[in-house]
C-alpha cells in the first residue's frame, strides 16, 4: 500500500465516519482520525503533534480523542486530551488499542477502526457522558495529511 488515499475506500470511510457519529452520541468526547503515509518519528510523538494541529485541544472539556495512523508504516497511536488523562489511568486506551490492532493484523483496516472508535467511544462515555447541549465541537470527517 503506498497511498493514503488507499487505505480506505469511499464508502469505507463513510463507514468510519458514521461510526465517529454514533459513538459521540453516548458521549460529550470527541474523536478524530488521521492518516498519513509515514512519519519519520515515533509515531505516538507524530500523534501528540497532528492532534495539536488539528486543534483538538481547544474543546471545551478537553476530551478530544485522535487515532492517528502512520498507513506504510503500520503503526498507530491513540492519544487523549489532558482532560481525559488527568482523570483516568494509564492504560485506559489499551482496550481501544487492542480491537484496532486485533482487526489491522488481519488487514481489516475499515472494521479496526469502527471497532476502535466504538470501544472509545464507550470508554468515553464513562467519564464524559452524552448532555443534552453537547454540541460537535470536531469535524467527523477523516483527515488526511
Amino acid at each position: 500500500m503506498s497511498k493514503v488515499e488507499d487505505f480506505l475506500s469511499k464508502s469505507e470511510e463513510l463507514a468510519v465516519v458514521e461510526s465517529i457519529r454514533m459513538a459521540e452520541q453516548n458521549t460529550s468526547g470527541e474523536i478524530r482520525i488521521h492518516l498519513e503515509k509515514s512519519t519519520k518519528i515515533d509515531v505516538m510523538a507524530r500523534a501528540h503533534e497532528v492532534f495539536f494541529e488539528l486543534k483538538m485541544q481547544e474543546t471545551l472539556l478537553q476530551n478530544g480523542v485522535l487515532i492517528y495512523v502512520a498507513v506504510d508504516d503500520r503503526k498507530f497511536a491513540i492519544c487523549g486530551d489532558s482532560g481525559i488523562n488527568d482523570r483516568v489511568s494509564a492504560d485506559f486506551w489499551a482496550s481501544t488499542r487492542n480491537k484496532i490492532a486485533e482487526q489491522f493484523a488481519q488487514g481489516n483496516f475499515k472494521q479496526g477502526l469502527i471497532d476502535g472508535v466504538t470501544e472509545a467511544g464507550m470508554q468515553l462515555q464513562q467519564y464524559f457522558p452524552s448532555v443534552a447541549d453537547d454540541t460537535n465541537e470536531l469535524s467527523n470527517e477523516i483527515s488526511v495529511g
